[in-house]
């Protein structure tokens, strides 16, 4: 381990905390910094060398060579450093992912002036893995960053940097940004779930709803496609993944004389003693229900999320699951 690595990650932390949480941030000379790059260093001992040796023999055409390497030096570090500076960064609203599986968060960078800025790379801080990208004169350009989070929850976005090297090499000029933005994470679905549990038998004034339900054309459970089934019992939500996928399996909602049962995926009845465990096989079975288009219901960490069915209702449970 690195003798200075404990200083260096309190002095990172230290820095990382005097920077405001924001969604924008607009470039300036107050939060963009620049230092010389191994390259920078090199060349810089290599101009006093030849500084050195044009002054024991008086040669003229060595001043020259040194100057004039100098001035482009000069030159490249300003033009490096306006690289940066003037761009406008703005985060898009993170899109909640599962754990385990890599969120990526989408960034608009915004250019006004009237050339074209080259080689601008975004990473989460730390990570060395860069996304690089050119924004074009008086226009704009979106940078893709992944993070995977290990954990399910509400995460905060964590801190990024943009850096750019352009022209030369001899200077990195990078700055770090704090998004306000977060992300939500689900629990990761299990690979092989079991079957969807036995729906809940309904009595008293609970199945007297559930037969008005009925009355009104509410359906629960799906079978497959009999032949004579009218085209409104199709599910036609099914029927295009299936045919997404290459299959024609057509599947009817199963319309009982009365209905007396309800679908809940409830984290007591998962079979299993793991907490985490249990939330991934509840994760798989509101995927799986949402997939058949049936109603179902949610019982996890004392929320109830009454049965339904649709994306909406999906997010929902999964949300519910995530914040369990």
């Amino acid at each position: 381990m690195h003798p200075f690595a404990s200083l260096r990650s309190r002095i990172d932390q230290w820095f990382v905390s005097r920077r405001a949480p924001s969604d924008t941030l607009e470039l300036t000379q107050r939060n963009v910094y620049i230092l010389p790059t191994r390259a920078g260093w090199m060349l810089a001992a290599t101009l006093l060398v030849l500084l050195v040796g044009s002054i024991n023999y008086q040669l003229n055409l060595g001043y020259l060579l040194t100057f004039l390497l100098a001035g482009c030096v000069a030159v490249g570090m300003h033009v490096c450093h306006g690289t940066l500076r003037g761009l406008a960064m703005r985060l898009m609203p993170p899109e909640p992912q599962y754990a385990g599986s890599a969120a990526v968060f989408r960034i608009v960078l915004t250019n006004a002036r009237r050339s074209t800025r080259y080689g601008i790379g975004f990473a989460v801080h730390r990570s060395g893995q860069w996304s690089w990208s050119d924004v074009p004169a008086q226009g704009s350009a979106t940078v893709e960053v992944a993070f995977k989070p290990e954990r399910r929850g509400l995460h905060a976005v964590p801190t990024l940097t943009a850096e750019t090297r352009f022209p030369l090499g001899t200077f990195r000029v990078w700055t770090i940004w704090r998004p306000a933005s977060q992300v939500l994470v689900y629990p990761a679905p299990e690979p092989n779930p079991p079957p969807l549990p036995e729906a809940e038998p309904l009595d008293g004034p609970s199945a007297a709803m559930s037969m008005r339900a009925h009355i009104a054309g509410e359906y629960d459970g799906v079978r497959p496609y009999r032949r004579g089934d009218s085209l409104k019992l199709v599910v036609w939500k099914r029927a295009a993944q299936a045919q997404a996928a290459g299959s024609d399996e057509l599947v009817s909602r199963d319309t009982l004389q009365a209905q007396r049962s309800q679908l809940w995926l409830d984290t007591q009845h998962a079979g299993l003693s793991d907490a985490e465990a249990r939330l991934s096989r509840i994760c798989a079975w509101v995927l799986m229900a949402d997939h058949l288009g049936v109603d179902y219901g949610l019982r996890a960490g004392g929320r109830t999320v009454q049965p339904s069915q649709g994306e909406a209702h999906k997010r929902q449970c999964l949300e519910a699951l995530a914040l369990c």
